[in-house]
């Protein structure tokens, strides 16, 4: 899976910024259009998750600021509900001419009423998803009560949401009253996926029954148990994201289960490290692995760190070897074990390390056979790289012969 950088120009001419997320091939089955919550932007952790898991299924997701939020130009005092979904049809003209145009439309929040909206004039959308979206944009009027006199009075308010400061104007309440949500979902014509959850404080599960009774089929629903209104916890996300790309495969046409997986080509390791912290992927052949860092460092510990993955590299270089030279000798070899631990030398170069390994060969090994394989331990490929040095050129893809 990776990541790209897209600015496209948004429905009143501002630069929108984007980010593109792809299988590591850059082959996707489809593409999906994501709308963030009320006020979020492109790089909100649930949003993040959700696009990558649909990556790992090989869908491509494009997620993007709306004008005056994140990293988009604008100025979000001017925008409205209608804007926003403005918006949207501009990112979904933008893919239809760069990439293809998306199939599945994902709107978190008051992002979910807006891909509702957005739907009807997108014409090769097969899919929408909501995620804790609002039956009405006028639900947003909730969180703004302590204002809207003011607002409505002064034609503005400063307002405080999620901690943070913005500038609302009566234009973008008047628009909210305009909106029909009702006749909105009722003529929707798409395949509907609705994700809600009983506990969610911001946007009552209500909102998700009226959305549900007045959609026509094809609709789902899914409970998203003990989840918050943001999705805070990953395994939250992450299935979302899952059941996403396992539902939208009936509607586009596609194998539930992609034909050609992920792989990395013959020879080559493929890493990536993207904007959520320090979560990878790695792609070894057709294997895949995750690597981060502990919380504590600030990661999301979704996987071992480098430093982990290098000893188990060690580990299990160190244990197949002895089993192919135990099985070559026709040795009462049962199980091989081995721990590994590593630290800095005191009193060393900085860059010195050690990494200390304890063997556990199980069997009726006779003493000079059991010395023999710790000898051997001591020969595998991956051992004498490290001990001996490895040549690690470096060069920038797209350089040529820079």
């Amino acid at each position: 899976m990776q990541t790209q950088r897209l600015t496209f120009r948004g429905a009143t001419g501002d630069a929108l910024s984007a980010r593109l997320e792809l299988p590591v091939d850059e082959k996707p089955i489809a593409y999906a259009l994501f709308a963030h919550c009320f006020t979020c932007s492109k790089h909100f952790k649930a949003v993040v998750h959700i696009s990558r898991a649909l990556a790992r299924a090989r869908i491509g997701v494009l997620r993007f600021d709306f004008t005056g939020l994140g990293e988009s130009e604008g100025d979000f005092s001017d925008t409205t509900f209608s804007s926003n979904v403005e918006d949207l049809i501009a990112a979904a003209r933008y893919m239809e001419r760069e990439l293809a145009a998306p199939a599945i439309l994902i709107g978190h929040s008051l992002g979910g009423a807006a891909v509702l909206q957005a739907a009807h004039h997108i014409p090769a959308c097969r899919a929408v998803v909501t995620i804790a979206a609002p039956a009405e944009p006028q639900h947003v009027m909730r969180h703004l009560k302590s204002s809207v006199e003011e607002i409505q009075e002064r034609g503005s308010a400063e307002v405080k949401l999620a901690g943070r400061s913005f500038t609302i104007k009566k234009k973008f309440l008047d628009d909210l009253d305009r909106q029909n949500m009702a006749e909105v979902i009722r003529t929707l014509d798409r395949a509907l996926l609705i994700f809600h959850s009983p506990a969610d404080a911001i946007v009552g599960a209500e909102n998700a029954a009226r959305i549900y009774e007045t959609a026509r089929e094809p609709k789902s629903y899914v409970s998203l148990e003990a989840a918050d209104h943001l999705l805070s916890r990953s395994e939250d996300s992450e299935y979302v994201g899952a059941v996403i790309a396992a539902w939208a495969t009936r509607y586009l046409g596609v194998p539930a289960t992609p034909q050609a997986e992920e792989s990395a080509p013959r020879g080559q390791v493929v890493v990536r490290t993207g904007e959520a912290r320090y979560h990878t992927e790695i792609l070894i052949g057709k294997h895949s692995l995750v690597a981060d860092e502990p919380e504590g460092v600030g990661g999301t510990d979704t996987g071992p760190s480098a430093t982990g993955l290098l000893m188990a590299a060690l580990g299990a270089c160190t244990t197949i070897t002895l089993r192919m030279y135990a099985d070559r000798k026709e040795w009462p070899l049962e199980e091989i074990g081995v721990r590994l631990e590593h630290r800095k030398l005191k009193g060393a170069e900085p860059q010195t390390a050690e990494i200390s390994q304890e063997l556990e060969l199980d069997g009726p090994l006779s003493a000079e056979q059991r010395q023999r394989l710790l000898e051997i331990a001591g020969r595998c490929p991956v051992h004498r790289a490290l001990q001996s040095g490895v040549v690690m050129p470096m060069s920038l893809a797209g350089d040529g012969d820079a």
